[in-house]
């Protein structure tokens, strides 16, 4: 493409943007003394047009670009950061254990945070990425762990520990329950049943208030304790503090920091009860099922069973999540699991890589900061939060980490 093909094109792309926004940003309703007026901000729509013509005009020149590069260069460069995956991921491992002792509260409260979309990333790779199942309302199992453990916190008085499997349970039964009528469903179709889903828990958490309090949500939601002890200034009655037992100075950063550690723990072990089961006959069905239906069925597999699987431990993991993400907050409401929560998860699979461990840990880390990052720009942060996403799907089409070794290899043949 010639420099006059690409202009043609960055202007048409400027006029679009031009037509679609003069009606939505240049003309502004005003409240006047006796009607509604009219006040106009050509300005603006000028300058969103020009910053189209010149993005789509850079976009095309790195296309051109990128074009020239062989496919080789790029597969040998993910296979070579394949290679040293672990000295990569023990290095970010040291760093993530030295993180709470380096940095202030509010770090370590985003740091939590960017861990609980960790095992929320690795949870739903098991249904996207290795089942090739696309879930859109990965958000209700979320939901599900968070308000289990809300509910029996508030009524019986139960404690982190004890809350954290049932809400596992709970969130694999409900993930079996959502794939026996999607079962003959697949692509588009299944994203649709599974988002339709995901609404259907959110209105049901907002409106059966007599359970769970409806729009305002539960609150007073405990933290973990350690072996009995807890982390508040003054402990329920019978129970004593970390303080007290340590002779320890009360200070909220042990608190946050000992659930730093327990989130680290939970999201460890979620990755790796995902590669063990990458390696176990059950992991090898899910990539089958995910390449070709029809073959696996041929071969005896029963797409059923691996199907259930895969949304039940992929829930579970939801489950484990949301009790985390409600020991953070310690207070919950249904605004917290909508479907944009969904979306942010999906995108932190895709980004990183579909399959890949560690592409969701760098997709969930950039997606989580930046975030944080552009919290001051008000009513411009998703503007420019999906300016940033499209930008990493136009470098980086496959992921972040495109390639993705084997989870079997045959042993070498022996020459004769």
């Amino acid at each position: 493409m010639g420099w006059r093909h690409r202009v043609i094109d960055a202007g048409i792309t400027a006029l679009v943007v031009l037509v679609l926004t003069t009606p939505i940003v240049g003309l502004k309703l005003v409240p006047g003394q006796a009607a509604l007026g009219i006040e106009s901000h050509f300005g603006t729509v000028f300058i969103l047009a020009g910053a189209a013509f010149v993005l789509r005009l850079a976009l095309t020149l790195f296309l051109s670009v990128k074009g020239r590069l062989s496919f080789g260069a790029v597969t040998s460069i993910g296979a070579a950061i394949t290679r040293r995956t672990k000295s990569i991921a023990a290095i970010a491992l040291a760093g993530a254990v030295i993180l709470p002792f380096i940095t202030n509260g509010h770090i370590i409260q985003a740091a939590t945070m960017v861990l609980i979309y960790i095992m929320l990333g690795w949870g739903l790779n098991i249904v996207v990425g290795l089942a090739g199942l696309l879930d859109l309302g990965y958000v209700a199992f979320y939901g599900v762990g968070a308000y289990t453990f809300g509910l029996m916190s508030s009524h019986f008085g139960w404690g982190f520990w004890q809350c954290l499997p049932l809400a596992g349970l709970f969130a694999a039964s409900l993930g079996m329950i959502l794939g026996f009528p999607v079962l003959r469903l697949r692509g588009d179709y299944l994203a649709i049943v599974t988002l339709g889903f995901g609404e259907i828990i959110r209105i049901i958490l907002l409106n059966w208030t007599s359970l769970t309090n409806g729009p305002n949500g539960i609150g007073d939601i405990p933290r973990p304790s350690f072996f009995g002890l807890s982390f508040l200034r003054r402990p329920p009655h019978g129970m004593s503090s970390v303080w007290d037992v340590f002779g320890l100075s009360f200070s909220p950063l042990y608190a946050q920091g000992f659930l730093y550690f327990v989130v680290m723990a939970l999201a460890l072990g979620t990755n790796l009860f995902t590669l063990r089961m990458r390696r176990l006959p059950i992991g090898r069905a899910w990539e089958a099922l995910r390449e070709d239906e029809i073959a696996c069925r041929a071969l005896g597999i029963n797409p059923t069973n691996i199907k259930l699987s895969a949304f039940a431990i992929g829930a579970m993991f939801a489950g484990f999540a949301g009790v985390v993400f409600a020991a953070t907050q310690t207070f919950i409401s249904p605004e917290s699991f909508t479907f944009s929560e969904s979306a942010m998860i999906l995108a932190i699979v895709v980004l990183g890589g579909m399959g890949r461990q560690m592409g969701i840990v760098l997709s969930a880390t950039a997606l989580v900061t930046l975030q944080e990052a552009l919290r001051d720009f008000d009513q411009y942060r998703m503007l420019m939060f999906g300016a940033a996403m499209v930008a990493i799907m136009v470098a980086r089409p496959r992921g972040l980490l495109s390639y993705r070794a084997p989870s079997i290899l045959l042993p070498p043949v022996q020459a004769a």
